[in-house]
């Protein structure tokens, strides 16, 4: 979409010679003959530029100039008149005019005026987007695992980072590294060289996160004493990932579906419709299947979301991942604190790799940074764990009956069960998950904890 000017210019040879120049240098022209049209359709519109003339038949350009701003904080304004003065100038500057076009002017003067002007508020969102958005550097080689359930993790999100359009959810327990594969999904895609933007769902208010994520117009409420772009309007190009979706109110889920099927919203307090181009990837560590039956969240929203899944399986189902990401975890930690080349010893890796890990991946993570703390570069050791760690033992081999006969614990029957209604389902997790009397998201978590990689990727 071309970027917007807008000419306020009463002298209508000078207005359409403005709009045939520009508009032959791909940019999209409104215009306007006096100030108060031009304060209506500035207030309606968006504008990357405004070519603001000084003397018009109805108001002063400075009144119009200090309008403007009050408008839009961030708005760009060149000005332009026939009584160049100095004082003129230096009072349109502190107005907060970007630059000031003596008439009569050359084309040539006009055209880098403009480029000028654009590519610094190019800059300025480039600024913003990263100030807000903070991205992680990361992608799919900065995972680090060896189990089959993460290889097959990292298969489906390769082929869904592909198809650049289409939405994603990504579900996992707490401290998994859901936002880590949402980055990788950017990362791999085409979008790659786009902006990324991230929204926690459950940090802030309805009102406040409705304002966030859309943008608001000056005073759409009491403290709105200017516009603000949206987060939408900074991932134009890029992604937005929206963590904890689950935890989105009833209220603003309808608005975000529209914005996701037609790419276009209106900021809070507008009226004008913006257009975007913008993936969305969202991530939840609650039963979305569940909160659709309870009505908590809307079906339509959650289909359409769903269109790219991603399970995430919590660390206790890829037990073969522990130590690696154990390993480098201290690596990294080490490089921090100046200590090369910290190691575990041998009795620590079965304890790490027995514990259950309620806390995922994150729980690794600062378990191995307080380790090397305390271990102060020797060796971690079993008294360098947390208690509950030091704690885990090896899961315990079948009890035995009175005549001797191995009985298998509860947990080994469930699996025996569970897997004898997928085969007898030929894989098909809907009709497995009926039978057995449980929701699909159930059977999807018990069947990425067992590791059964060969069901993990059919798409029933």
């Amino acid at each position: 979409m071309p970027e917007q000017i807008l000419v306020v210019e009463d002298d209508t040879t000078i207005r359409l010679t403005l709009r045939d120049v520009l508009e032959k240098q791909g940019y999209g022209v409104d215009l306007a003959e006096d100030g108060a049209q031009g304060l209506e359709r500035f207030r309606a519109g968006s504008y990357a530029l405004t070519m603001l003339d000084l003397r018009l038949p109805d108001m002063y350009g400075l009144e119009v100039l200090r309008a403007l701003r009050e408008t839009d904080a961030e708005a760009l304004v060149v000005v332009m008149t026939a009584y160049p003065e100095v004082r003129t100038a230096v009072d349109c500057v502190k107005a907060g005019a970007y630059d000031y076009l003596n008439k009569p002017f050359e084309l040539d003067d006009l055209k880098e005026i403009v480029r000028r002007a654009l590519e610094t508020r190019r800059l300025r969102l480039e600024v913003e987007r990263l100030r807000m958005a903070a991205p992680q550097a990361g992608s799919i080689e900065g995972m680090v695992g060896a189990s089959p359930a993460f290889f097959a993790m990292v298969e489906v999100t390769r082929r869904i980072a592909a198809a650049s359009r289409v939405p994603v959810l990504i579900r996992g327990e707490s401290g998994t590294g859901k936002e880590r594969v949402a980055q990788a999904i950017h990362n791999l895609s085409p979008r790659a060289a786009g902006p990324w933007v991230t929204l926690n769902c459950s940090a802030l208010a309805e009102g406040l996160l409705e304002s966030e994520m859309f943008g608001h117009e000056r005073g759409a409420f009491t403290d709105a004493k200017a516009a603000k772009r949206g987060l939408l309007e900074l991932a134009d190009g890029g992604t937005l990932f929206l963590d904890e979706i689950g935890d989105l109110s009833l209220a603003l889920q309808p608005k975000l579906l529209r914005a996701i099927e037609t790419q276009a919203f209106r900021r809070v307090g507008g009226q004008k419709e913006l257009t975007v181009d913008v993936r969305f990837v969202a991530a939840t560590n609650r039963d979305l299947d569940a909160m659709v039956k309870a009505g908590s969240f809307r079906e339509d929203l959650y289909y359409r979301l769903n269109v790219g899944s991603i399970d995430v399986p919590p660390l206790r189902a890829r037990r073969a991942d522990i130590l690696p990401l154990a390993r480098h975890f201290l690596l990294e930690a080490g490089r921090m604190m100046g200590i090369h080349e910290p190691r575990l010893d041998a009795a620590a890796h079965a304890l790490l790799e027995n514990y259950a890990w309620p806390g995922n991946v994150r729980e690794l993570r600062n378990v191995m940074e307080r380790a090397l703390i305390l271990s102060g570069g020797t060796p971690i050791s079993v008294q360098h764990l947390p208690r509950e760690v030091a704690a885990s033992t090896a899961p315990q081999a079948p009890a035995a009956d009175q005549d001797g006969l191995a009985v298998p614990p509860l947990a080994e029957i469930e699996k025996r069960h569970i897997r004898r209604a997928l085969e007898h389902c030929r894989g098909n997790k809907t009709q497995a998950a009926k039978l057995l009397g449980i929701t699909r998201l159930t059977l999807r978590t018990k069947i990425a904890d067992y590791g059964w990689t060969e069901f993990l990727g059919s798409a029933e």
